[in-house]
């Protein structure tokens, strides 16, 4: 395989920093290193909601993920690679975004998702010696940022980040930008992501034992070059047609609710966020094929969103709960999130808005009912109800999870051209799902505290997650009536 200047400058700079720690003799007698192993079986039937030939996913993948982490006084060094081997193009990785890059009409294969692949997870170094305090440490480098709730940062990134963890308060500052994907076959970045630095700072204090409140708040500024559309020239779905900047400022409460150990008879987490800025946009061509107008657009954007949720153990192993979920119509995710966090009470992270829908906080609000069960350290379960709907049934929504197209036929009745699906104008019911995550867990395992986040699961694994989603009336008639997306990840660490 041939490796993209970001992919070599990324392993190089692992290397270097890996060899010039003083004490890597000693790490590698601490066993600082290991291998993660996880072997993924995917079934995925009509994510277009039968609107295209094919879409549907069956494939077996391994993934393997070599680590090493060192330790120096003050000073820290980590690094995990990735080596992903599959039948199809299945997802082995909770982070990877449900994106349809194998569908779209590129005129290059700079962001063609492929079977096999290489890449760079992360590559830091870390300082704690700002404080006394064990759980401060600044790191720059790729890593894996990451917070309670999964709907403001989960991801990995290039960044400067601050965290301070203590038992009465918790902070992160940082300032992060995606530079490559650092594998083998994205060698391209999704338009979004091009030159747009993210800077975010959140701060949470317990006021009494369990009981946390705090701000957070995120800003990204994006002046990357738009591209704009040539009269007969094709345009590629890589090129970027909008930036600007963007803020968000949010509060949140909640009763120590993402932590599965916690004992509460009742848990509680509450958000509120506004968001406000300025977008520019590319223009589309003139019906007839000429140029428009006007280039862009100019226009400020604003929107609020709220997250609530209510959980009640019925007894040690036993929890039910639910979930409300709504955002505005134009308000939007900041695009670093995943939606996965353990708001069902177990040490599984289920995602937010449907393991087959995977729906965003815009233009969306959701009810959920949940159920969670856990038994030890040795087995998890979550059974979820999602209810969807859109708050103006005019404009669309995002989901991760659901590519449906509006196809253009040519008199043979062949596909000629494919483009994302409009909502029916007026129809607000966007559909339900259900939900099943089921985990057996082997053994437990003891990590280095600065690199704990960087691994979802401390333990070897068997689960099996999955969710079945059916279209509401907002889809129109032409669709599918169900869409199933399941996995079984089998997961080792040696």
């Amino acid at each position: 395989m041939k490796l993209n200047p970001f992919v070599k400058a990324g392993i190089g700079l692992t290397f270097a920093l890996l060899w010039s720690c003083p004490t890597l003799a000693a790490l590698t007698e601490a066993k600082n290193f290991g291998l993660e192993v996880k072997a993924t079986a995917q079934s995925e039937d009509d994510r277009d909601l039968g609107t295209q030939k094919g879409g549907d996913v069956n494939g077996i993948g391994l993934d393997l993920r070599p680590w090493v982490y060192g330790e120096s006084g003050a000073w820290s060094a980590y690094a995990m690679g990735q080596a992903v081997v599959s039948s199809d193009i299945i997802e082995t990785d909770t982070l990877q975004q449900s994106a349809n890059d194998e569908n779209q009409q590129t005129t290059n294969n700079d962001r063609k998702t492929k079977k096999n692949y290489l890449a760079m997870r992360e590559f830091w170094v870390g300082y704690s010696g700002f404080t006394p305090y064990p759980g401060e440490i600044l790191k720059l480098g790729r890593q894996r940022l990451r917070n309670d709730d999964g709907q403001w940062r989960d991801t990995n990134i290039e960044a400067l980040n601050w965290t301070f963890d203590t038992t009465l308060l918790k902070a992160n500052v940082g300032v992060a930008e995606r530079f490559s994907e650092y594998r083998t076959d994205l060698k391209e970045l999704s338009p979004v992501d091009k030159d747009r630095q993210h800077l975010y700072a959140d701060a949470s204090y317990q006021w009494m034992p369990g009981q946390w409140i705090g701000l957070r708040g995120h800003h990204t500024h994006d002046n990357g070059k738009l591209d704009y559309p040539e009269p007969g020239q094709p345009t590629d779905s890589l090129d970027k047609r909008s930036n600007g900047d963007l803020t968000w400022l949010g509060i949140e409460a909640n009763s120590d609710a993402y932590n599965w150990r916690n004992t509460n008879t009742v848990n509680y987490w509450a958000s509120i966020t506004g968001m406000r800025g300025d977008r520019d946009s590319v223009n589309a061509l003139k019906s007839d094929g000429s140029r428009p107008d006007q280039a862009k657009r100019s226009q400020d954007v604003n929107g609020w969103a709220t997250d609530i949720g209510v959980r009640l153990r019925l007894d040690p192993q036993w929890q039910v709960g639910a979930a409300y979920a709504r955002a505005s119509e134009n308000y939007e995710q900041n695009g670093l999130q995943s939606n996965r966090s353990n708001w069902t009470g177990t040490q599984s992270r289920v995602h937010r808005f449907g393991e087959a829908f995977r729906g965003e906080m815009n233009n969306m609000q959701s009810m959920s009912l949940f159920g969670s069960w856990q038994l030890r350290e040795d087995y998890d379960a979550s059974l979820v109800y999602h209810k969807f709907w859109r708050v103006d049934g005019n404009k669309p929504v995002s989901s991760n999870g659901i590519a449906a197209l509006d196809n253009t036929t040519d008199a043979a009745g062949d596909i000629v051209a494919s483009t994302s699906l409009p909502l029916a104008d007026g129809k607000k019911d966007l559909g339900q799902e259900m939900d099943l995550v089921v985990t057996k867990y082997f053994k437990s395992g003891l990590l280095p505290a600065a690199i704990s986040q960087s691994f979802d699961e401390p333990s070897a694994l068997v689960r099996f997650r999955a969710g079945v989603f059916k279209p509401g009336d907002a889809y129109g008639s032409n669709v599918d009536s169900y869409m199933h997306r399941a996995f079984v990840d089998v997961i080792w660490k040696f």
